[in-house]
């Protein structure tokens, strides 16, 4: 997984733990590893939900002052599946 850069010191802390993604399809599976950097990010969960979903608290979780500025990292593609995932950054051993 991609993230912002800057988001990835937020996610290497631990302060972000979820991601919204807007896509055609999954670019995740449950359980996969990611390389970020100098670790990796495990996808604990991903799931489905509807735009309407995602609030403004999600946003914040996800690492963005708001539901607006979510969006415009989440809509630069071509996609309209909203997708939420929760993962877990796990540091170099």
């Amino acid at each position: 997984m991609q993230f912002a850069k800057h988001l990835r010191d937020g996610v290497r802390k631990g302060e972000i733990t979820c991601s919204i993604r807007i896509w055609h399809s999954p670019r995740v599976r449950e359980g996969g590893l990611y390389r970020m950097e100098d670790g990796h990010v495990r996808v604990d969960s991903i799931r489905r939900i509807a735009l309407a979903d995602v609030t403004g608290e999600l946003a914040r979780r996800s690492g963005f002052k708001g539901v607006i500025d979510l969006l415009k990292t989440a809509r630069h593609g071509t996609g309209s599946n909203v997708y939420l995932i929760e993962f877990t950054y796990l540091p170099p051993a």
